[in-house]
């Protein structure tokens, strides 16, 4: 495996940054994960433009477009496969112990790493822990991923893929890696950002190509609710069959099936919509 590390393809065993870079130690630091599929990745604009937001958010300096598009072209070409997980990493590089920056610059680390389809529906579960809407980081797509590699372990516990979240007034939320839609009265609603969701870009694919409201929604939705599905980049659109002790015979259902074709078929014809 080759990975760009600040400016430079290295192999795998070579690929390094400082032990106190700011992204190790406190999690300063925010990330993107692209489909790539037959060497085409999907979505980069878009995952380019929120890269940018959640740096903003946090403080840190603008990463250049431009170089991280070299970064992945070059990681992509370097690494050929069938379907990847690109990941790009941008943290707030070399720092002080604690939470003050540094001054060094940031890092920027780009690899690829294979994955496989996912299958037409899931199970979830729900998990009391909360989401803080009103967080200084509420949104951002931050690497501090501790409460959800938590939840997630939870989750995989309980013969589940995704563990969702509501927020510290009781409200659905999202997932750990995903945003989740529902289907009421045949249409459907998904969380607002002002929830404290990442605004995800399948998530925003989905809303627009399908007519998707935003709603504010009560975490028992989901305990009636006709149908549910998560988004993001990597499930694209997937039903949700089981929540907690709930089944959902029958998924992906009718509304689902046809917001999982809309998306195939808009994504097949624009691979950087």
């Amino acid at each position: 495996m080759r990975i760009w590390v600040n400016g430079e393809l290295r192999d795998a065993d070579d690929a390094r940054v400082s032990v106190l870079d700011h992204g190790l130690t406190v999690g300063d630091g925010i990330f993107e994960t692209v489909r790539v599929d037959r060497g085409r990745p999907f979505a980069l604009t878009r995952h380019l433009d929120r890269l940018t937001r959640s740096a903003r958010g946090l403080g840190l300096s603008d990463p250049d477009p431009d170089e991280v598009r070299r970064a992945a072209e070059a990681v992509i070409a370097a690494n050929p496969m069938a379907l990847g997980r690109l990941r790009i990493t941008y943290t707030g590089g070399l720092s002080p112990l604690g939470s003050d920056r540094g001054d060094a610059g940031p890092s920027l680390v780009v690899a690829l790493g294979e994955t496989s389809r996912r299958p037409d529906s899931t199970a979830v579960i729900t998990v009391p822990w909360t989401r803080n809407e009103r967080s200084a980081v509420a949104g951002l797509k931050t690497t501090s991923y501790a409460e959800n590699v938590v939840a997630l372990a939870r989750a995989h516990e309980q013969g589940a893929s995704e563990a969702l979240f509501p927020n510290t007034v009781g409200q659905l939320c999202e997932g750990t890696g995903s945003n989740v839609f529902v289907v009421l009265d045949g249409r459907i609603h998904t969380p607002p950002l002002t929830s404290g969701c990442l605004a995800g870009i399948t998530r925003a694919l989905a809303v627009e190509w399908t007519g998707a409201q935003e709603t504010e929604l009560p975490l028992d939705i989901l305990e009636r609710a006709e149908e549910i599905f998560l988004t993001s980049t990597l499930r694209d659109i997937q039903a949700v069959h089981r929540v907690d002790g709930r089944g959902l015979p029958g998924a992906p259902g009718p509304v689902t099936a046809k917001a999982m074709r809309i998306f195939d078929e808009r994504a097949g014809d624009d691979l950087d919509p």
